[in-house]
């Protein structure tokens, strides 16, 4: 990967919806040459996808939850079914295994607090946990999709 393909992934990742036209000539190359270079970065899975981004606000899902979760149970049977009915749940739109004091972490969206409620009686309803704890978050103070470039 060179400074070219650094440059179209800045911005392709501001903006996925711009023309090759137009991403050709802020890296001066031909439409040709650069479309080659962005179907190279879909083949190799560097661009993974192109996709819209939405307004949970106008979604009607503008409160974000984390949810921190202990289990005592950690064998592979366990795993599978609480992936399954994480999975399940549209509301959880993060789901991580963590190091450290806590298990899993989801980042769930959803109306308000009852909405929370909701998805946290599905989640406790098909699983078997220790502890599940929450936090809401009060205002987001950053907020990007876009990965650093400078590593690659």
């Amino acid at each position: 990967m060179d400074q070219i393909d650094r440059t179209l992934l800045a911005a392709l990742q501001e903006d996925a919806t711009l023309k090759v036209s137009e991403l050709a000539e802020r890296v001066h190359l031909s439409t040709t040459a650069c479309w080659k270079r962005i179907q190279n970065l879909e083949a190799s899975g560097v661009i993974r996808s192109r996709v819209a981004l939405l307004d949970a606000r106008a979604l009607n899902v503008g409160v974000t939850v984390f949810v921190a979760i202990k289990t005592n149970q950690h064998n592979a049977a366990w795993m599978r079914r609480f992936t399954e009915v994480v999975l399940a749940i549209p509301e959880v739109v993060e789901f991580y295994r963590m190091s450290g004091d806590i298990d899993y972490l989801l980042r769930v969206v959803v109306p308000d607090i009852a909405g929370y409620d909701s998805v946290y009686k599905r989640l406790i309803r098909n699983t078997d946990l220790f502890d599940v704890s929450s936090g809401f978050a009060m205002e987001q103070l950053k907020y990007t999709t876009a990965l650093p470039l400078t590593y690659a």
